[in-house]
C-alpha cells in the first residue's frame, strides 16, 4: 500500500513539473552514474548557456542517477523520462546502463545521445555517438607512431576495452615493419603495475603506448617513475584524450619525452565560457547524490580544467539545440504517446535523429559532423607534449591531413639515415667468438664426407639461430666448443667454471646453448631477451597397456545401462504374461477339430513369457507368437527395443575389445613423490646442472624438498649428461627431471618416453655475454625481431621435428593398421561360454533328481530303487524311449513288462509317455 501511495505522488509531482512548463517549452533527459557529477554539471550548465541563445521555447532539463552495472534500474528510469515526454535522453558512461537505455529508445524512437567510446554502435539505431569513431581513432594512432617513426614499441592496455582500440597497431606486425609487444597493465586487478614496468625496463625497447582510464593514469606514471622509466631515454604516447586534465608536476621534470592527444581546442572563446562556467559554479549548483564526488581526477589545485566528456555534452546540446530549432521551423512538434506504456512511438523522434545526423557545427571538440554511416569519423586531434612549464601543443591529426607537426619531431627517428660506425653498439663488420657445446639439437658434427673447417663444422639450432642474427646486424663469428658441455658453476671461491667461466676470461664474446637464465648467472653475466621460454617437467616411461578387463565383452554399456536393459527385460515379460491372460485373442482351442470346446489354453505361461523375451532378445526367435493385438504391440516394442540396443552395442563392441587402456603410474611429481618407494621408481637430475639448483633453492617446499634430499641421498641417481638419464628413463623404472624443450626433443626419437606433470618453473634460454656488454641491447632486440618473425619457431620445427631422426613418433602414433584382438580380449566370452555349459548340467542334473523324487513320492517306489531305474534308462544312449512306471505298479514288474516289449531303435517315443499294452503301442 505504501509502495503504491509513493507511486501516486511521484507521478503528481511528475504531472506538476510538466504542467509547470509552458506549452513550448522542450523537456530533455539526463541519465548519469553515480560517480560522474561533473557529467551531471556539465549537461545543466549546457542548457542553461543554450537557453540564453535561444529566443522563443526554453530547454527544461530532468535527471536521474543510475548505480554501475544496473540495468533494470536504468530501464525504469528510462521510462520514467519518457512518462514525462522528453525529446532525447543524454546517456550514462557506463556501457550496460546505456545499452539499456538504449533499447528502450529504438522502441520508443527518441534520440540518446553518448559521449563515450562504443564500437557496438550500429548505423540504424538511435544512438548519436559525439565521441571519435574507434576505427578512425585507431587509425589515427597508427599514423602518430609512423610520424614519430616508431618501429617497435610496448603496448600497455587496462581492460579488454583498452584492448580493442590498440588492434589496429597491434596489426603493424603483420606487416614484419613494427615491433610490437604487448602488457596488461595490472592483470591480477591489484592496482600495482611495476611488475609489468620491471619486465620492459630490462629490455631494449624504450618506447611506450600506455591506453588506461583517467582514473588510475597518473598511478600508472608514476609507478613508472619508481622503477627508473621516466628519463631521457624513454619516450610515451598517452592515447587518453583526457591526459591534459592531469597535474603532471611529479614527471615535469623528468625528462621523457611524453606526447599526448586531446579533442578539445581549449584556446576557443566558446570553450573558455563553458570551462569557466563549469569551475566557478556561480550559476546553478547541482543538488544530486554525487554532486560530492566530482570527478577526482580533475586535479585543479591550479586551475579547473575541462573533460573531454563535459565538453561533448555541451557540444550535443548545442547541436540538439540546432536541430530542435529547425525542427521547430518546419512544423510545430509536440512530445505525445511514447510513454513505455504506450505502444506508439515518436512521430517526430527519426526527423530530429536525422536533422542532427545531416548537420554540423564547429564547437568545442572542433568540427562536429556525422558521416553517411552516422558515425563522427571526421575530426581533428591535438597533440601535446609534456615540458618542464606546461603542456604545449605540437601539432594536430585529421582524416583529410593526417599528422601535421609544427616542429621537429619530439622523439628522434630510430637509425634513419645514421652512419653506424657512428654507434658504439653496432656490431657490423666486427667478429664475435662464439662458445657452445655439442649438446643436442644445439649443436652437432656436421655429417660430410668433404673435409670441413671453421663453422662450417657445426650444424644445429644454435648454429642457426647465430647465423640469423649475423645476417641482421651484419657481424661475423667463429665458433669455439666446450669439450665438457658445462654451461657454469660458481664454486666456493666465487670463481665460474663451464661457458660462463670462459665468458669472464675473455676465452670468448657470447655463450649460446640451453643456458638457462637464472639469478646467480644473471649476476656474473648479461643475457639477451629469451628466445626460448620451458619449464621443469618429467621424462619417464609411457604408460603400460593395462591388461584387458576379463567382463571387456560388457564393457560397450555402462553398467546403469546393463541394469536398465535387466529391468526392460523383467517388465515387458511380466507384461507379456499379464496381457497375454487379459487378451481374449491368446486363449485359444487345443483341439481345432472340435469346434466348441470344453476349455482353452493360454501359451502365455509365466515361462513362456520369459523364453519370448529372451529368444528375441538374443535375435533368434521363439516358436511362441503373440496373436492379440496387445501382445504384438509389446512385442513389437520389444523388437524395436532389441533392434538399437544390439546395433548400438555392436557399434561400440569392436572399439571397447581393440582399446588398451594406459596404466599411468603417477601424473605429476606430488603423485610420484608419493608412490616412488611402493613402485620402486628411482628419480633424479643432471648433476650439477640448472634444474639440481631450482630443486637446491626448493628445499622448503614439502614436495620439492623431498625431491631434493634424495637427490642428496641417491647421487647414483644423478647422471653427469642429459643423454645417461634419458637412457636410464628409457631402460628402468626412472623419472628424469629435465627442461620441457629437451624433453620434447626426445620424446620425437624415443617413442616409449612422455612428458609428465605441469611446469614446475617458468624459466628462459639466452645468449650469455660479459657484464656491461655494450652490444646487449642490440643483440636482443634481433632476438625479438626473430621472434616476431617466426623465424625462432621455424628453426625450432625444423630441428626438433624434422632433423635428425625427428618426427618418426609422430609416423607411429598416427598407424591406421589395426590389430588383431588376441585371446586376452575375449577370453571373457569363452569362459562365460563354459560357466553357461556348466550352469545347464547342473540344472538339468537338479531337475532329474527332483522328477525322481516326486515320482518316487507319487508311486510310493524307494527312492533307491527309482534312482536305479532311471539310471539304466538314462544311460542307454542308442534308444530315445523312456517307460514311465504305473502308479499302481512295482519296479519289478514294470521292468519285467518293459523287457516283454521289443521297441525297435528307430522308433522315436516322446519322452514321459505312458506305456499300458501291447494294443496301445501298436494303436499309436
Amino acid at each position: 500500500m505504501t509502495k503504491k501511495i509513493n507511486n501516486f505522488f511521484y507521478y503528481f509531482l511528475s504531472f506538476l513539473l510538466i504542467t509547470s512548463v509552458c506549452g513550448d517549452d522542450h523537456i530533455i533527459g539526463g541519465i548519469f552514474d553515480e560517480n560522474y557529477g561533473e557529467n551531471l554539471k556539465a549537461f545543466k550548465t549546457a542548457i542553461q548557456l543554450t537557453n540564453e541563445e535561444r529566443s522563443g521555447s526554453q530547454l527544461k532539463d530532468v535527471s536521474e542517477f543510475v548505480r554501475p552495472y544496473n540495468m533494470f534500474d536504468a530501464s525504469v528510469k528510462t521510462c520514467e523520462l519518457l512518462d514525462m515526454k522528453v525529446i532525447a535522453i543524454f546517456g550514462p558512461q557506463n556501457s550496460q546502463n546505456f545499452e539499456a537505455i538504449q533499447s528502450v529508445c529504438d522502441a520508443k524512437e527518441i534520440p540518446v545521445i553518448q559521449t563515450r567510446w562504443n564500437f557496438r554502435s550500429k548505423r540504424y539505431s538511435t544512438i548519436i555517438n559525439f565521441y571519435p569513431h574507434p576505427t578512425q581513432l585507431s587509425s589515427a594512432y597508427v599514423d602518430i607512431i609512423k610520424k614519430l617513426g616508431w618501429s617497435q614499441f610496448v603496448l600497455f592496455y587496462d581492460n579488454d576495452e583498452s584492448f580493442m582500440r590498440l588492434l589496429e597497431l597491434m596489426k603493424l606486425t603483420q606487416k614484419k615493419t613494427h615491433l610490437v609487444v604487448t602488457r596488461q597493465l595490472d592483470p591480477n586487478e591489484d592496482g600495482v603495475y611495476r611488475t609489468q614496468f620491471k619486465e620492459i625496463a630490462e629490455s631494449p625497447i624504450k618506447n611506450i603506448i600506455i591506453d588506461c582510464r583517467i582514473e588510475i593514469l597518473n598511478e600508472v606514471l608514476k609507478q613508472a617513475q619508481q622503477v627508473g622509466l621516466m628519463n631521457r631515454n624513454y619516450n610515451y604516447f598517452i592515447t587518453n584524450l583526457d591526459f591534459h586534465t592531469l597535474n603532471l608536476e611529479s614527471i615535469r621534470y623528468s625528462n621523457a619525452n611524453i606526447t599526448g592527444i586531446k579533442l578539445i581546442k581549449t584556446d576557443m572563446k566558446l570553450t573558455e565560457d563553458f570551462k569557466n562556467l563549469m569551475c566557478n559554479g556561480d550559476k546553478e549548483e547541482v543538488d544530486s547524490p554525487a554532486s560530492s564526488n566530482v570527478d577526482n581526477n580533475v586535479d585543479n589545485a591550479e586551475e579547473c580544467s575541462l573533460s573531454t566528456s563535459s565538453a561533448l555534452i555541451a557540444d550535443a546540446m548545442s547541436m540538439l539545440n540546432q536541430a530542435i530549432t529547425d525542427l521547430e521551423a518546419r512544423s510545430d512538434i509536440y512530445p505525445e504517446g511514447h510513454s513505455c506504456s504506450s505502444p506508439n512511438t515518436w512521430k517526430f523522434g527519426s526527423s530530429l535523429i536525422n536533422i542532427m545526423r545531416t548537420g554540423k557545427i564547429e564547437g568545442r571538440t572542433g568540427l562536429i559532423k556525422f558521416d553517411n554511416e552516422g558515425f563522427r569519423s571526421d575530426f581533428t586531434l591535438i597533440l601535446t607534449e609534456v615540458q618542464e612549464r606546461a603542456m604545449v601543443d605540437i601539432g594536430y591529426w585529421n582524416l583529410s591531413k593526417g599528422v601535421q607537426i609544427e616542429r621537429h619531431a619530439p622523439f628522434p627517428q630510430e637509425h634513419i639515415n645514421k652512419d653506424e660506425d657512428e654507434d658504439p653498439t653496432s656490431l657490423v663488420n666486427k667478429t664475435l667468438r662464439v662458445i657452445t657445446a655439442l649438446t643436442e639439437p644445439y649443436c652437432f658434427l656436421k655429417d660430410s664426407s668433404d673435409l670441413l673447417t671453421g663453422n662450417d663444422r657445426y650444424e644445429g639450432f644454435a648454429v642457426d639461430l647465430i647465423d640469423e642474427m649475423a645476417k641482421l646486424e651484419k657481424f661475423s663469428y667463429n665458433i669455439i666448443l666446450r669439450a665438457d658441455k658445462s654451461n657454469g658453476a660458481r664454486n666456493s671461491r666465487g670463481q665460474w667454471s663451464g661457458m660462463i667461466g670462459d665468458l669472464i676470461n675473455h676465452t670468448a664474446d657470447l655463450a649460446i646453448a640451453d643456458l638457462t637464465i637464472n639469478s646467480e648467472r644473471a649476476d656474473a653475466a648479461d643475457f639477451t631477451t629469451p628466445f626460448m621460454e620451458l619449464g621443469v617437467k618429467i621424462l619417464f616411461q609411457k604408460p603400460r597397456s593395462a591388461p584387458p578387463n576379463f567382463f571387456s565383452f560388457a564393457e560397450p554399456f555402462a553398467i546403469q545401462t546393463w541394469i536398465s536393459i535387466a529391468i526392460s527385460y523383467v517388465f515387458v515379460s511380466i507384461s507379456l504374461f499379464i496381457m497375454g491372460r487379459v487378451s481374449a485373442s491368446e486363449w485359444t482351442n487345443p483341439y481345432p477339430c472340435i469346434e466348441e470346446p470344453e476349455y482353452l489354453i493360454n501359451q502365455f505361461s509365466l515361462s513362456n513369457s520369459f523364453w519370448f523375451s529372451t529368444g528375441t532378445g538374443l535375435q533368434q526367435g521363439t516358436e511362441i507368437a503373440p496373436i492379440g493385438i496387445s501382445t504384438r504391440m509389446v512385442a513389437g516394442m520389444w523388437w524395436f527395443f532389441i533392434l538399437l540396443m544390439v546395433a548400438s552395442y555392436t557399434a561400440n563392441l569392436a572399439a571397447c575389445l581393440a582399446t588398451e587402456i594406459p596404466l599411468e603410474l603417477f601424473t605429476d611429481v606430488k603423485s610420484m613423490v608419493e608412490r616412488a618407494d611402493e613402485l620402486k621408481i628411482r628419480y633424479g637430475a643432471k648433476a650439477n646442472g640448472a634444474t639440481e639448483k631450482f630443486f637446491r633453492d626448493s628445499k622448503d617446499h614439502p614436495v620439492l624438498g623431498k625431491v631434493f634430499k634424495h637427490m642428496q641421498e641417491h647421487p647414483e641417481d644423478m647422471p653427469s649428461d642429459n643423454s645417461q638419464g634419458v637412457k636410464l628413463a628409457e631402460q628402468t623404472k626412472y623419472a628424469f627431471f629435465m627442461e620441457s624443450t629437451s624433453i620434447e626433443y626426445e620424446m620425437e626419437r624415443h617413442c616409449d618416453l612422455n612428458m609428465y606433470g605441469d611446469f614446475l618453473d617458468r624459466k628462459g634460454y639466452g645468449i650469455a655475454m660479459r657484464k656491461n656488454s655494450t652490444y646487449r641491447s642490440r643483440l636482443s632486440t634481433t632476438v625479438l625481431k626473430l621472434q616476431s618473425s617466426g623465424v625462432l619457431e621455424e628453426l625450432k620445427r625444423r630441428w626438433w621435428q624434422e632433423r635428425k631422426g625427428g618426427g618418426q613418433c609422430m609416423k607411429s602414433v598416427d598407424s591406421t593398421d589395426a590389430k588383431p584382438l588376441g585371446m586376452s580380449n575375449l577370453e571373457g566370452v569363452f569362459f562365460m561360454t563354459i560357466y553357461g555349459l556348466i550352469l545347464a548340467f547342473v540344472f538339468a542334473i537338479l531337475e532329474r533328481i527332483l522328477y525322481i523324487i516326486t515320482l518316487s513320492k507319487k508311486t510310493k517306489i524307494p527312492l533307491l530303487k527309482a534312482v536305479k531305474y532311471d539310471t539304466k534308462f538314462f544311460m542307454n544312449f542308442d534308444s530315445n524311449v523312456m517307460p514311465v512306471l504305473g502308479s499302481n505298479a512295482n519296479l519289478d514288474e514294470e521292468q519285467e513288462r518293459d523287457n516283454e516289449l521289443e521297441t525297435p531303435k528307430s522308433e522315436q517315443m516322446p519322452y514321459g509317455f505312458i506305456i499300458t499294452s501291447k494294443e496301445q503301442l501298436d494303436m499309436n
